[in-house]
């Protein structure tokens, strides 16, 4: 995976700005669960902001290279305890995504039929 430039790290540091941390990472450290979910945030978003609650700095560092490890993501960003992890989402988008389930209207593309407008007669 090419490494990114400054100008694409700085431009993701600006999309992460208003971003809130999706995963917290407790003292239990990165486990299977947690690269789950962070790969099913990341699938859905390839932006996320990563909390590492334990461990000092030198520590958050390693968790962040595994995690970029791991799951094929380019670090972004670490301030204190705050991790920003990105993955391109894949070029084609209907081979990751789930299967929509149909709601109660059909189909996804259907809409539901509209209401006769109340008019006091009848």
């Amino acid at each position: 995976m090419p490494a990114l430039s400054s100008s694409e790290r700085r431009a993701l540091r600006a999309r992460a700005h208003h971003l809130r941390p999706f995963i917290s990472v407790g003292e239990a450290g990165i486990t299977t669960p947690v690269l789950g979910e962070i790969e099913r945030c990341l699938r859905s978003h390839e932006l996320i902001k990563v909390r590492v609650l334990a461990g000092d700095r030198h520590e958050r560092e390693a968790m962040i290279g595994e995690i970029c490890r791991a799951l094929g993501a380019h670090r972004v960003q670490h301030i204190g305890k705050i991790l920003v992890v990105y993955r391109p989402r894949p070029d084609d988008p209907a081979q990751d995504a789930p299967a929509r389930k149909t709601g109660r209207h059909g189909g996804a593309g259907q809409q539901p039929r509209a209401r006769r407008k109340a008019t006091g007669k009848r």
